[in-house]
């Protein structure tokens, strides 16, 4: 565990509080320490250190930012989930949490993208291979 902390302390793109509509039946808006990293975005308890157990929503589980929505005080944001959870959050006006968010997503999902589209080259030059080799063997 220890070695977790110390590398999320090492890639934080950024850190601070945003509040999180609860899916309580009132669905109150609940205030979280944030912490930002270039693969996930960590939520913990407001009032609790990175060492409370927060949770963890990898990027590789965000399907993307959406419902941006500004009013005179807050930004209205929700992330969707993979699995189509709708995840709502405010943020002071000028904060622009939605902004670092999208931005570390989009630079999540373009990396991963870069990693398939090698990862597909270079399957498909392996089997190029090994479909020249049998057709030379006798």
């Amino acid at each position: 565990m220890a070695t977790r902390v110390m590398k999320m302390q090492a890639e934080v793109i950024r850190e601070g509080e945003l509040e999180k509509r609860s899916d309580s039946l009132f669905q109150l808006w609940k205030k979280k320490l944030v912490v930002l990293t270039k693969d996930s975005l960590s939520l913990f308890p407001d009032g609790h250190s990175k060492r409370a157990k927060g949770k963890e929503l990898g990027f590789g589980s965000i399907l993307k930012v959406d419902c941006v929505e500004r009013t005179g005080k807050y930004i209205y944001f929700t992330i969707v989930t993979k699995d189509r959870k709708e995840i709502d959050f405010r943020c002071p006006d000028q904060s622009c949490w939605n902004a670092s968010i999208t931005m570390a997503l989009i630079d999540f999902q373009n990396k991963r993208a870069i990693q398939d589209f090698k990862s597909r080259q270079e399957l498909e030059q392996a089997a190029g291979t090994q479909e020249r080799r049998l057709a030379r063997a006798p």
